[in-house]
């Protein structure tokens, strides 16, 4: 009994020392993150938690797409396409390498089955579409790209080259003449601030990010969304507040992934570039949203976790 006393006396002096000294951040130690680069933004705040090689400027393969779904979205609010429009696919379109959606040319889909192709699958085919019915060219869609960068205050370590992130030789045997040898480079830094722009201008884009499927009508043909931490995707590496955002995969970087996710009235903003697997971008990722909710505690909630383990 005697004893009993004693550890609920220590247990009790434990938790008054707790409630005295603790600040928020001091037992939050950082993850170690396996992959080439990582960044950890709060949205609200846009103080960046965590940055490991964040400026370093590298290919992004489709998470460059965000700046494909940013123009789109513009368009879209300024009145200047509608989703319902019908695209017709290029030569150039239906002839790209990567994950497409099997357009060919000639045939024309709406404005919103395209967007969702790019922002669920991926599909490069989908990007360029979109990307010469905006701009009349992929070239001239690229000048809105890179000027849009610039308005967005993002660094000169990112540079679009093409709306689908894939690489010069990935762009097949129909690409329009005026090519030359640029490719898309991104840092992680700016893909994180680039995501944050998007989801405060159009809120919107988590309503598409975050489907686990789309459709693509005259086709009859259904894609399931690329990003496993969808929680309604459910497995191994679903996350609770997970609603996006963009992944990716160059064979010069390894496997991408901006994701955001929500809790508790708090979105962070998690970028991860050059993981080895597929599977290791959402681990890592995980690991960001982890470190990220925790900081976000109060401390009267840390405590209560401690006590309850």
């Amino acid at each position: 009994m005697k004893r009993r006393s004693v550890i609920w006396v220590v247990a009790a002096l434990l938790i008054v020392t707790l409630f005295v000294v603790y600040k928020p951040g001091v037992f939050d130690f950082e993850p170690n993150i396996k992959s080439s680069a990582a960044v950890l933004m709060d949205m609200d705040s846009g103080r960046i938690w965590m940055d490991v090689n964040g400026d370093v400027s590298m290919p992004p393969a489709s998470i460059s797409k965000l700046m494909t779904e940013f123009i789109v979205l513009d368009h879209i609010s300024e009145g200047r396409i509608r989703w319902e429009e019908r695209v017709p696919i290029s030569a150039y379109a239906s002839s790209v390498g990567g994950a497409t959606l099997s357009l060919k040319w000639g045939e024309s889909y709406t404005v919103r089955e395209l967007f969702q192709g790019i922002a669920v699958y991926s599909a490069n085919d989908a990007a360029i579409a979109l990307a010469e019915h905006m701009a009349g060219s992929e070239n001239s869609f690229v000048v809105m790209m890179n000027s849009k960068a610039r308005n967005l205050e993002l660094s000169p370590g990112t540079v679009f080259a093409n709306a689908s992130g894939l690489s010069g030789k990935d762009l097949g045997p129909n690409r329009p003449s005026g090519y030359g040898s640029a490719e898309t480079m991104m840092t992680a830094k700016d893909t994180a601030k680039l995501a944050v722009a998007l989801i405060h201008t159009h809120p919107e884009v988590l309503n598409t990010s975050s489907l686990t499927q789309m459709k693509l009508s005259g086709k009859g043909l259904y894609v399931s969304n690329l990003n496993s931490m969808l929680p309604a995707m459910g497995g191994a590496y679903a996350y609770e507040g997970n609603d996006g955002l963009k992944t990716g995969y160059d064979i010069r970087t390894g496997y991408c992934f901006a994701g955001t996710a929500h809790r508790n009235g708090q979105r962070l903003i998690a970028v991860v570039m050059g993981a080895e697997t597929s599977q290791k971008r959402f681990e890592e990722t995980a690991k960001l949203f982890d470190y990220g909710f925790n900081r976000g505690m109060s401390w009267e909630s840390k405590v209560k976790q401690i006590l309850h383990r």
